[in-house]
């Protein structure tokens, strides 16, 4: 079962990028899709503003050939300097059920960051801190509000 990761670099994988989480949650009767055009804009560097003072690179995750996961590796360098942290930050982080998917991009996300002197990853952050995290650890069985 090998697992690759891999920079989004055409608008396809950009596409498969933002969809990715209503394909893998469409069954889930408590899930609530984003909506793709907000996902469009935000993670466009002419469109969002944000890419002022970040930047992002965007990851999928493949096993046995299948698209299997998604994170974005971000660094906003005005919180860093702001907190005098070398941090990169994890977020649009979303993975079929196999530990191995995580760990690799994970793995992929702190490579990125320490090539850019990044020492800390931390997540699920978007690229400020009034971006929302998008991590459900409870209440999986109940609407979203």
């Amino acid at each position: 079962m090998p697992i690759t990761v891999r920079k989004v670099s055409t608008s396809k994988e950009m596409r498969a990028f933002i969809t990715f989480a209503n394909k893998l949650y469409r069954n889930h009767p408590c899930y609530v899709p984003n909506l793709i055009s907000d996902d469009v804009s935000t993670l466009d560097r002419e469109k969002n503003p944000a890419f002022d003072f970040c930047e992002a690179e965007y990851f999928l995750a493949y096993r046995d050939g299948k698209l299997a996961g998604r994170v974005a590796a971000i660094i906003n360098h005005k919180a860093n300097e702001t907190w005098n942290v070398k941090q990169v930050r994890f977020g649009w982080i979303d993975f079929i059920e196999d530990i191995g998917v995580l760990d690799a991009m994970l793995q992929a996300v702190s490579a990125w960051g320490k090539e850019r002197g990044m020492t800390d990853i931390v997540g699920p952050l978007g690229f400020t801190d009034f971006d929302p995290e998008g991590m459900l650890v409870e209440g999986f069985d109940k609407p979203g509000t």
